[in-house]
């Protein structure tokens, strides 16, 4: 169950949209791929997701608007890749050199966002590396199927990012990100240092 605030926020009903449709097979599939167990994996997608919401932000807000934003799902987003997570997670555990940069997306936060994950849920650093690379083409790709398919459009996206208009996403996710822990409050933390959220 998510935190009331982000229940009510849209960003809430987004990542509680996610959970229920294929958050059980991305819990299954990541917890046996990178040997964590379920109830950890299954906490990974909503800590994740905020991240690569605000990186799509400013990327919107600072290289182009929702032209920007539909670059990158272009570029990133394919649906395709719900339909098959098992391939999709066992290629990128495999990759030696993992980049929770995700290039330009979240930049030097991604790295320090890695750090924070492997403090919070307790998980090796190695691991903790390949986290954000192995869910972000997932969360991209479920932005990519509500836009062309669910009808949302780019517009509709572009909304998401800050729901309430007032240039901060941070505001959307502070019940899940700054509330019941000490790791929420650092990765709520690194959203509002980082991003200017």
């Amino acid at each position: 169950m998510l935190p009331l605030i982000l229940r009510n926020s849209y960003m809430g009903n987004l990542i509680e949209e996610l959970m229920g449709t294929i958050g059980g097979d991305v819990t299954a599939q990541l917890s046996n791929v990178v040997g964590i167990d379920q109830g950890t994996a299954a906490k990974l997608i909503p800590a994740v997701a905020p991240m690569i919401l605000a990186g799509l932000k400013k990327q919107k807000d600072e290289h182009g608007g929702v032209e920007r934003v539909d670059h990158i799902l272009n570029k990133y987003g394919s649906p395709s890749v719900l339909d098959n997570l098992s391939d999709l997670f066992a290629s990128k555990a495999k990759d030696e050199n993992p980049d929770p940069r995700l290039g330009g997306l979240l930049g030097d936060a991604g790295v320090q966002a890695s750090n924070l994950i492997s403090k919070q849920f307790n998980v090796d650093g190695n691991t903790a590396s390949k986290i954000i690379p192995m869910l972000a083409p997932v969360i991209l790709g479920f932005l990519t199927k509500k836009r062309d398919n669910d009808g949302v459009g780019s517009n509709g996206i572009a909304t998401l990012l800050d729901q309430d208009g007032d240039g901060s996403i941070l505001d959307d996710v502070a019940g899940f990100l700054l509330g019941g822990s000490s790791g929420g409050d650092m990765l709520g933390g690194l959203l509002k240092g980082l991003f200017g959220s």
